[in-house]
């Protein structure tokens, strides 16, 4: 009985095994499903192809070579990340970034460009300490007072 549920968690941690990687893997046929939700011929064989290749002892990485050389990289619906893939994998990160970055300069420019206009002009026109004192107090803005991260960022985005 001990003998008979030890085979049977290896079943199915075998079968586990192989709808894993038969997931991960695209059907040619098909060319939008998995070979695991496909019901082609082909899905159908390298199933089975598949099963007899984790019977034979190999390991996912091995299985997956065998499938990329005989069907080619496309077979795999994550590519592997090398020069050619390179800005398929790299150009969202990219365009975030870039995108962030022009968000961040332009509330910035947005920001300090009339202070900076404001305090260039006070620095040219001859001013008494009182003055000065009192136009640099209208210029620049009180530090916020101290709350929430939310709050902050919706005053940031200028967001009420």
């Amino acid at each position: 009985m001990e003998k008979r549920d030890e085979d049977l968690k290896k079943a199915q941690m075998l079968d586990a095994r192989a709808r894993n990687i038969s997931h991960n893997v695209r059907c040619t046929e098909c060319g939008s499903q998995s070979i695991e939700d496909s019901q082609a011929d082909i899905a159908i064989l390298l199933r089975q192809l598949i099963r007899d290749e984790i019977g034979a002892g190999k390991t996912d990485k091995e299985i997956y070579s065998k499938l990329e050389d005989e069907f080619g990289e496309t077979v795999l619906y994550a590519p592997k990340f090398d020069m050619q893939t390179a800005a398929l994998w790299l150009t969202p990160v990219l365009i975030a970034g870039g995108t962030a970055a022009g968000l961040v300069y332009s509330k910035h420019r947005q920001r300090t460009n009339v202070h900076i206009m404001a305090l260039d002009l006070i620095r040219s026109v001859p001013l008494t300490p009182k003055e000065r004192v009192t136009i640099l107090d209208l210029l620049i803005p009180p530090p916020p007072p101290p709350q929430g991260v939310v709050s902050q960022l919706r005053r940031w985005l200028n967001l009420r």
